[in-house]
Parts: C-alpha cells; sequence; structure tokens
C-alpha cells in the first residue's frame, strides 16, 4: 500500500504506545516514541518501508506545534513572574547550555559545535508534561508553579531563535553576517505578516465564521498556518518558523481560541507522526552499549538543571519551598528538544551517537518528571529542617512585634485591598499575604503589612501568626488556591473563622469539604444579585427593616447549603 499502508502502521503503532504510556503512568509522547522504535529499523517486525515520506510529513507536525505554540503564547503569563521569568529565563537557558555544553566537550569530546547543539537540546524544559503534572496534583496557580510557568513560556519562545542561530554554528567566520541577513529577513517577513495579519486574515476569518461551517473555519486555519510556512520557506526562512509567526499572528485575533481548539485534534495527529518518526531514528541497542554513560548524562543534565534553575528561582527572590519545587519540576528535557535534534540530524551538525544520547536522554527525563516533581516538596522540607535556621521572607510594614487577634487576608488585588482598608479604617489589625511580587510592591505604598509568599504554604501562614489571628479572609479568585489555603488552615487553626471567595457554585461543595463548620462562602455574583435586589425593592417603597431580614435570611440559607 505504500505511503498508505505505512501511515497506518504508524498510526496503530503510536496507539499502541500511547495505552503502553497510559498502562505505565508514562507521558503520551514517551508511549509515542517507543511506538518508533518498535516500527523503525532497528527492531525486528513490521517496520515502516518509507521512512523518508514518514519522515516529511511529520514536518507538518513540527510545524503546528509551532503554529499552535504561536496562539496559544500569552504574554500575561508572564505578568506575575515577569523579572524571574524575563530576566530568569534566558540566564537559566545560557547557564544550562554551558554547564552540559562544557561537560559534553570536556568529558564526551562532542566538539565545540556538536556540545552547543546538546546544551541547547538539553536545556529546554517540557511544557507538555510539566503542566499535566501541575493538573494532576491541583496546584497550577500556586507561586511555585507559576514561576514555572514563567520559565517555560520563555523555553518555548527560545526555540524560534535557536532554529536561527545554531544552524550558523558551522560556519563561524560568516556566523554574523549570515545571522543578520536571516534576522533581516526574518524581521521583514513578520512585519509583512503583521501587516497581511491585522488587515486582511482577520477580516476574511470573520467572513468564514459568519458562514457558520465548522469545516470551513478549520481548513482555513490549516491553510493559513502551513501556507505561511511554506511561503517562509519560499523566502529562505523554514517552514516551522512561518508556522509560529502566523500562530502569533492570528493569536492576536478573536477568533484565536476557536482556531485553537480546532487545530489541536490535527496538531496531535501530525505529532504523532513526529514523535513515532523520532523513535524510529533511535537506536535502543545504544542503551546496552552505553548503559553507565546514559546513567551518568541523565543524572547530570537532572542535577545541573535543578540547581540552576532553583538557584535563579532563590536569587529572583522566591524563598520557602519554590526553589525546589521549580528545580526539580523542571529538571526533564522538553519535547522541543526533539525538533532541534532532527534539525541537527539533518544539517549533519550532531552525530548519531549524539542524537541517541538526546534522544534517550530526553525520554528518560520526562519519564522520570512525576516522580522529581513527587520528591521536590519533601526534599526541600529537610533541607530547610537541617540548614535553615531563620525563615528569611520579604515584607512590608510588618510590626516588630507579633500580631495578636488580628485578621490575616490572602491576596493584595482589589477585593483584598479593599478589605483590608476597611479593617483598617476601623482600627481592626490586619496583614496581607501577596503571591505577586509587583501587588507586594505596591502594598508599600498602602501602608499595610504585608507578606510575599504563597498562603498554600505552611511556613508562610506561620509567618503571617496563623496561631493567633482571629479571622481569615481568602479573596484570590482561584478555586484550586482557595480549597488548598481552607485545608491548611483548618489542619493548622481548627475553628479559625474563615471568609473565602468562590468564583463559580460548583466551587461550594469542595469549599465546604475542605473547611470546618466556622468556614463562610462569598459567592460575588450571588452577594451582587442581593444588593441588586436589595436597591430593587427599596426603589418599590418596601420597609427597609423587611428587606434587610429578607437579604439576610437568603445569605443564611445559602451559608447553609442552598442552592442559590
Amino acid at each position: 500500500m505504500g505511503i498508505a499502508g505505512d501511515f497506518v502502521l504508524v498510526i496503530i503503532a503510536g496507539f499502541l504506545g500511547a495505552l503502553l504510556a497510559r498502562f505505565l503512568r508514562l507521558p503520551t509522547l514517551v508511549g509515542y516514541v517507543i511506538a518508533g522504535v518498535a516500527v523503525g529499523p532497528h527492531t525486528s517486525g513490521p517496520s515502516v518501508v518509507q521512512a523518508h515520506d514518514i519522515e516529511l510529513l511529520a514536518e507538518i507536525g513540527v510545524a503546528l506545534l509551532l503554529f499552535s505554540l504561536g496562539l496559544e503564547v500569552s504574554l500575561g503569563d508572564l505578568k506575575p513572574v515577569w523579572r524571574v521569568a524575563l530576566i530568569g529565563g534566558p540566564i537559566q537557558i545560557l547557564a544550562t547550555i554551558a554547564a552540559v555544553g562544557y561537560t559534553a566537550d570536556s568529558l564526551l569530546n562532542m566538539g565545540f559545535t556538536e556540545s552547543i547543539w546538546f546544551g541547547s537540546m538539553v536545556c529546554l524544559s517540557s511544557t507538555m508534561v510539566v503542566l499535566k503534572n501541575l493538573a494532576e496534583s491541583g496546584t497550577t496557580s500556586t507561586l511555585a508553579s507559576r514561576v514555572m510557568i514563567g520559565f517555560l513560556v520563555v523555553q518555548d519562545l527560545a526555540v524560534v531563535p535557536m532554529l536561527i542561530i545554531l544552524p550558523q554554528l558551522g560556519d563561524l567566520q560568516n556566523a554574523l553576517p549570515n545571522l543578520g541577513k536571516a534576522a533581516l529577513t526574518a524581521g521583514g517577513f513578520l512585519a509583512a505578516m503583521v501587516l497581511v495579519g491585522t488587515r486582511v486574515l482577520p477580516a476574511v476569518m470573520v467572513r468564514i465564521a459568519r458562514w457558520g461551517s465548522r469545516e470551513m473555519f478549520l481548513v482555513s486555519v490549516v491553510a493559513i498556518g502551513v501556507g505561511v510556512g511554506i511561503a517562509a520557506h519560499a523566502v529562505g526562512i523554514s517552514f516551522a518558523l512561518g508556522a509560529f509567526i502566523a500562530g502569533i499572528v492570528l493569536s492576536e485575533s478573536e477568533l484565536s481560541h476557536q482556531a485553537m481548539s480546532d487545530v489541536v485534534p490535527l496538531r496531535d495527529v501530525f505529532g504523532l507522526l513526529f514523535f513515532v518518526s523520532v523513535g524510529m531514528l533511535f537506536d535502543p541497542g545504544f542503551i546496552l552499549r552505553h548503559p553507565w554513560e546514559v546513567i551518568a548524562v541523565v543524572g547530570f543534565i537532572i542535577l545541573a538543571k535543578a540547581v540552576i534553575t532553583g538557584v535563579i528561582t532563590r536569587v529572583f527572590g522566591y524563598g520557602n519551598l519554590a526553589p525546589w519545587i521549580a528545580g526539580l519540576g523542571l529538571a526533564q528535557v522538553g519535547e522541543f528538544s526533539f525538533v532541534l535534534a532532527r534539525s541537527g540530524q539533518g544539517l549533519k551538525a550532531i552525530s548519531k551517537d549524539t542524537y541517541d544520547l538526546a534522544l534517550t536522554a530526553t525520554i528518560l527525563t520526562i519519564a522520570l518528571s512525576p516522580l522529581m516533581a513527587k520528591i521536590a516538596p519533601p526534599i526541600g522540607k529537610f533541607f530547610r529542617s537541617r540548614w535553615s535556621r531563620t525563615k528569611t521572607l520579604d515584607t512590608v510594614s510588618i510590626p516588630n512585634e507579633k500580631l495578636a487577634g488580628h485578621a490575616i487576608v490572602v491576596g493584595a488585588g482589589r477585593t483584598g485591598l479593599a478589605v483590608a482598608r476597611l479593617l483598617h479604617e476601623v482600627g481592626q489589625s490586619v496583614e496581607l499575604i501577596e503571591a505577586d511580587y509587583t501587588r507586594f510592591s505596591l502594598v508599600s505604598t498602602q501602608g499595610l503589612p504585608c507578606i510575599f509568599g504563597d498562603a498554600t504554604r505552611d511556613e508562610i501562614l506561620h509567618a503571617a501568626n496563623l496561631e493567633s489571628a482571629q479571622s481569615l479572609i481568602i479573596s484570590v479568585p482561584n478555586a484550586t488556591t482557595v480549597r488548598m489555603i481552607v485545608h491548611r488552615v483548618n489542619a493548622l487553626h481548627p475553628g479559625l473563622p474563615v471568609v473565602a471567595r468562590a468564583t463559580h457554585h460548583d466551587d461550594l461543595t469542595p469549599l465546604r469539604q475542605a473547611g470546618g463548620d466556622a468556614l463562610r462562602i462569598v459567592l460575588p455574583e450571588f452577594e451582587g444579585g442581593l444588593e441588586m435586589a436589595r436597591q430593587a425593592l427599596e426603589n418599590c417603597q418596601h420597609d427597609p427593616d423587611a428587606i434587610n431580614h429578607l437579604v439576610n435570611e437568603f445569605r443564611l440559607r445559602f451559608q447553609n447549603g442552598a442552592t442559590a
């Protein structure tokens, strides 16, 4: 059947590999790579005949991966942790490349160019794996998690300049002119794409969306992604980079979310082709021939990435367990290293052994990633108990004497600040906890005591003197974070009156299960409805006392679990 038979074989093998990965509780992409090994030329059994044709189809997978990355890149994700992400992120990338590259050059005799390629592949972490680990642990909105997401966004964006810079390493004499030419070409292409993308493409997509045909909308999105990729290739820019630029341009459209939703299934299918094709080039005998080298390299990669990321996180002011969680959580090698590995292999910039070593390290570190994420908090607590004599926390206007009978407000956003100011106005001592450094800094101008840290951590709650507090108010909007704080407070200070914010009615039951009898829940939309009803009744000349009694009765029924 030719290419059709090979395509079917790859899809079935990928499906079986995904089932195996699911059974072993490993990331799906590990299963895809294993499937590629199974149908590759280095193992017995059914094999892909026209491997080159599958590799060409896999290029579409790379383009769709970068296209979807462009669609979902949000600089808003960097706002809470922009300093450590935008400054610390590039430092982490360069430091990892330097450390791994120097080690590879010195101990593995790779040579300068090949060691830089190897270090560049290793410096990237896996966005898919990390986000999956955070989602499964329910810690997506914690401070350490936001630091990790900031690093990941910067790393994903760094893939694009790497694809431009790394191929120039083989010709260092002409590297600067070539880079300048590539930068000018990419800049001109990007400017043209922005012009077309802001004036033409949105109008076309809106017209297609109005037709109401999901099929036409999907075809238009894919046509734009791969079409821009082909146009980029025609002017000397990589096909994948062109697709990324198309995604960036479309991300500014109001239809970007629907475009992302539609393209994901197609991206995943062609992504399967890509990861299987990566596995097809891998020789499993490499591990049998170099077992100790593989163990040493994997151990060094995990240690180096954990230390570098952890130290940078700590230097930028994130204390307690955040450096440990971020360091070990990002200690794996990511899926975009496969993109660099394939590029380096295609340019003959890296040898087959280096390719196999990078691929092996990627697979093993990704497989170990859930374990690294799980052991990070206990390891951090162990070392802190041994060597951390004092807990140094960034604070603003915190009194020297310990507070007692005070109210703790978690979150210094608009809601939290309003609560804290009102309490302060009536003479109630109050202390804020804020995990966003920008908001934390702004509190210094308000004259309110504040602790910078993650309120889901026991150390931060102890620093706020939770044991002697009279009340605690949780104003942050994220349901997972609120539930985790309520759970910790209930364990550390049972019976403490807690007022917690809920975003949706579905959050009420989990919150009540996490808290005790002293928990009170405020649903802003419900309270807004009560206030609107109260004012409407006043306008209708109803008795004010009767109105207040009715409103309080409704609120009491809500607090007792009645459906709002």
